[in-house]
């Protein structure tokens, strides 16, 4: 850079590569701004991408599929019992599916009240992590939440808070970090701004209706390697920097344990209020008013202690009285800063309150109820055209296509439905096959539900033996004592 401006000063060109260089970052600096004012006004692709979620419950969509007139000689009434039976077999899929993530969890719940009989090398705890990690994706996918790049935190976090708060959270302290959100939306919210004289206005606030947020804490050692590479310190500097920004974060925040956190209604530029190692920071507005309160105060204060303090010989009662003020006005100034940051403090934790959904576990079954509902849907819509219509899999766009535009006439939602993905798992059960041609047939309704019902009866017979446990099996110690 520095030779650039020697070039321009010399009236020269500057180099191409140089020039090039710095169109380049220029044209970042104009994206990156554009980006974070459509985030604050709420214009970005989160609003503008059709999220795969269907907003509407499996029994309102089951109601409307089995109206009398959609089917052929009373038929509504065999699809309507298919229907259910294939629901209650989706939540056991699903519920197979916990207890063995459940499992898997265990020895990084921080919210676990068992007692723990095994222990787990370095390489087991690693490969048990990477299972859930990979396990909690699936269920997120399959309930149609959207991953949010890590990329792309940073960036949404330097927007304006929604609550007036300015807020800062330090990345680089996780090891684990998936945040994914549904839902992405508007709601009113009233606020009082200088511009309206403190008086009530009305505003779009863009908010997550759903946020998903998965960490967990770097190592204590890995953290201590990277402050003494990025800080260029000795090994007890970073120590003791490390510490101290452990010292921060609650006592319950564990570097061995792995945190699940759903939340609702989240505004999209208070992401930082969700994270563990939150600070809170003075905005400019505050930093000006406390200053000029304590700059007024001190000055005052001096300017009338200084004359008695000069007659210390004279007045030792008086100058004692000065000093003793002057330290009165200094703690108030002290005191005044702590309040506000408690204010603040205040705010973060009553809003975070009301936005908390479930924590670890908890989250786990919200994400496979959802999962299993958001399957069941899709299944729906798919074999109701599959049951009515000659079908091949050339034709599943325009499938895909026509289900989007029921859904929009008949209930006003605009959704990208996933027709091959309820497709694979129709096929999967069987319920669907495809012909050496291409057609798609589906069993009639009543074979379709007998078909269900006997994969019920055969699932606990066909029900596989548990893997071999990993660990070393030794005598309990309590779970808080997990190491």
């Amino acid at each position: 850079m520095a030779s650039v401006g020697h070039a321009a000063a010399d009236g020269a060109a500057p180099p191409a590569g140089d020039a090039a260089q710095i169109a380049r970052e220029i044209a970042e600096a104009r994206a990156a701004k554009a980006e974070l004012d459509a985030l604050v006004a709420g214009t970005t692709e989160f609003d503008s991408k059709r999220e795969r979620f269907l907003p509407l419950t499996r029994f309102a969509l089951l109601d409307r599929l089995t109206i009398p007139s959609a089917w052929r000689d009373g038929e509504e009434v065999e699809v309507r019992r298919f229907f259910r039976y294939l629901d209650y077999w989706r939540q056991q899929q699903y519920a197979a599916r916990i207890l063995d993530l459940e499992q898997t969890y265990e020895p990084f719940n921080p919210d676990t009240d068992l007692l723990m009989t095994r222990r787990f090398s370095v390489g087991e705890r690693l490969s048990m992590r990477s299972r859930l990690v990979e396990g909690v994706r699936h269920l997120l996918q399959q309930a149609n939440y959207e991953r949010i790049d890590p990329a792309r935190i940073e960036l949404i976090m330097t927007a304006a808070s929604h609550y007036g708060l300015d807020l800062t959270v330090d990345m680089s302290v996780f090891e684990e970090i998936e945040i994914w959100f549904r839902g992405a939306t508007h709601k009113r919210a009233d606020r009082r701004t200088l511009r309206r004289f403190f008086r009530k206005e009305e505003i779009e606030v863009p908010i997550f209706q759903r946020l998903f947020v998965l960490f967990k804490l770097k190592p204590f050692e890995e953290r201590v390697a990277e402050e003494m590479e990025h800080r260029k310190v000795s090994r007890p500097q970073a120590e003791k920097i490390v510490r101290k920004l452990r010292g921060m974060l609650p006592a319950e925040v564990r570097e061995g344990n792995v945190y699940l956190k759903m939340f609702k209604n989240i505004p999209r530029t208070d992401l930082e209020m969700v994270f563990p190692n939150t600070r809170v920071r003075f905005r400019l507005l505050d930093k000006v008013k406390l200053g000029l309160s304590a700059g007024g105060g001190l000055g005052i204060g001096a300017v009338g202690a200084a004359g008695k303090i000069a007659m210390l010989a004279t007045n030792p009662i008086g100058a004692a009285g000065a000093v003793l003020g002057l330290g009165g006005v200094i703690f108030r100034q002290a005191l005044a800063f702590m309040n506000q940051k408690q204010r603040y403090m205040v705010v973060m934790a009553r809003n975070l309150y009301f936005h908390s959904m479930a924590d670890n576990r908890g989250v786990m079954l919200k994400l496979a109820n959802r999962a299993a509902e958001e399957d069941i849907k899709e299944e729906m819509l798919l074999f109701s055209v599959l049951a009515k219509e000659r079908v091949r899999r050339a034709d599943l766009p325009e499938i895909d296509r026509g289900i989007e535009t029921w859904l929009a006439t008949e209930f006003g939602i605009s959704v990208d439905f996933d027709v091959h993905d309820a497709l694979d798992r129709l096929v999967s059960d069987g319920i669907v096959t495809e012909q050496p041609d291409g057609t798609l047939v589906t069993l009639p309704a009543r074979e379709a539900a007998l078909h269900i019902d006997g994969k019920w009866d055969a699932f606990l017979d066909d029900l596989p033996d548990p893997p071999p446990a990993e660990g070393v099996e030794f005598e309990g110690v309590a779970s808080g004592t997990l190491a």
